[in-house]
């Protein structure tokens, strides 16, 4: 008997994943639970296993190609029932619900983008906001994630006046962005609509240098190589850009002596090993944080409208570089957690992350992000805040370093660290009182904290 298999839901917010690529072919036999393909949605990438057992009889989603949550992407049959032509080259799933193609409009720079239903630009439709009958809220919904109904309430864009790029005129993210960096060029954003929002403005100044996609008219060179972005690279892109656009970015750096943690690293070292985790600076480091959170909520806080949520859970995302891209899975209730449940939830994370089994929760619901490029040998960095988070700790190389104690020079331990803040609503006052209480959690470290 034949088995659907369909694209998962992952996540409540999730509308559509990405065909990665197939792990298994057409003919190949696959059991139960083994991974069968993997796909890359808005939250996360993931390997997905098979429902059943038996043979690969046909794939109906080819790699590369976007198809909405709980449509077929192939079938199960039992053994012998694997057709002679796999159906990867017949269209994909469903016209349920048939809907208008988005109607290109030339730019002035060549491109071509969404544009605002019948109008002949794109524009923002603040009156139209309070007059528009309730019920076309829900079509809206519908048609859009959380996320990008919250980019267009920052950048007071009607969102029911674009026509959607994704799954039955969903509008994505890319469209969204598309449209606000649009703008900006065409020189909207001066308008006496933005003007009264100041804020959302001052946010979104510079766009133009960093929006997506690239300037048209790019030339490459006869030996140049081009290739498509992944989707996870896109998404990153995304993000970013979206971040730089949202928050007002300020820096502070501080150095930090790590000869007490050195010390007691060392002294726990065979007791962690034992239990089965490996001790590293950073497990200090998110401990220190976190009781710096707690000191000091705004920096645990997000931004909603003109609005500060103040979050009572510590949720501590741990950016991970992989070899296709970087995800930040989150340590979650971190203060509720000693060294120990640290440095195993940290290890658990990344491992999973770099095998593709990270699941849709493991990536939500952070309120601080810590990044560790030192690993790699950076002494500093300036990290972009991953929204719709306020602050993010940057983590230098920890190396020996000439440093005057006490009145004499001494080689000791130390790095770098640097906050990246949101100006919007924390001060530098507030970023550098924060800062300080981790630098002096770290250099004046309590053994007996465990």
């Amino acid at each position: 008997m034949a088995t659907d298999v369909v694209m998962p839901q992952m996540g409540e917010s999730i509308a559509e994943g990405t065909i990665v690529r197939w792990i298994k072919k057409v003919g190949d036999k696959v059991d139960r639970d083994e991974p069968l393909f993997e796909i890359s949605t808005d939250k996360v990438d993931a390997e997905i296993p098979s429902p059943a057992a038996g043979v690969l009889a046909e794939i109906r989603a080819k790699e590369g190609e976007t198809v909405p949550v709980n449509s077929i992407v192939a079938v199960i049959g039992a053994a012998g029932e694997a057709k002679a032509a796999p159906a990867a080259q017949t269209p994909t799933v469903p016209a349920a619900k048939p809907v208008e193609p988005p109607e290109p409009t030339a730019q002035g720079d060549g491109a071509s983008g969404v544009r605002a239903a019948g109008q002949p630009t794109p524009s923002r439709v603040e009156a139209g906001l309070q007059s528009r009958p309730q019920q076309t809220e829900d079509a809206i919904r519908q048609r859009s994630s959380p996320l990008v109904r919250k980019i267009a309430k920052e950048h007071h864009v009607d969102i029911s006046q674009l026509h959607g790029s994704g799954i039955a005129g969903r509008v994505t993210k890319a469209d969204i962005l598309q449209f606000i960096g649009r703008e900006e060029q065409q020189g909207w954003a001066g308008s006496a609509s933005a003007a009264s929002k100041t804020g959302a403005a001052t946010a979104r100044q510079g766009a133009q240098a960093s929006s997506l996609p690239a300037a048209p008219g790019l030339e490459h060179g006869e030996h140049d190589v081009v290739e498509k972005m992944s989707v996870m690279r896109k998404r990153i892109a995304e993000h970013m850009v979206l971040s730089r656009h949202t928050s007002a970015h300020v820096h502070s750096v501080f150095e930090v002596n790590f000869a007490r943690v050195a010390q007691i690293r060392e002294a726990k070292k065979a007791e962690f090993e034992r239990a089965g985790a490996k001790l590293t600076y950073l497990s200090f480091i998110i401990k220190a944080a976190v009781d710096a959170l707690r000191s000091m909520p705004i920096v645990n806080s997000s931004v909603d409208g003109d609005s500060i949520i103040y979050h009572k859970d510590i949720n501590v995302g741990i950016a991970v570089a992989l070899d296709w891209g970087l995800i930040v899975p989150v340590i979650k209730h971190a203060d509720e957690k000693n060294l120990l449940g640290v440095t195993r939830a940290v290890a658990d994370l990344a491992s999973r992350a770099r095998s593709k089994q990270l699941k849709p929760d493991d990536v939500q619901g952070g309120t601080f992000t810590i990044t560790n490029p030192g690993v790699f040998g950076a002494l500093l960095g300036t990290p972009i805040i991953n929204q719709p988070q306020v602050a993010i700790l940057g983590v230098g190389n920890v190396e020996k370093r000439p440093v005057v104690v006490d009145d004499a020079i001494a080689i000791r331990p130390m790095a770098y660290l640097t906050l990246g803040y949101d100006h919007r609503v924390i001060d530098g006052a507030v970023a550098d009182q924060f800062m300080s209480l981790v630098k002096r959690s770290l250099e004046n470290w309590d053994p007996g904290v465990s």
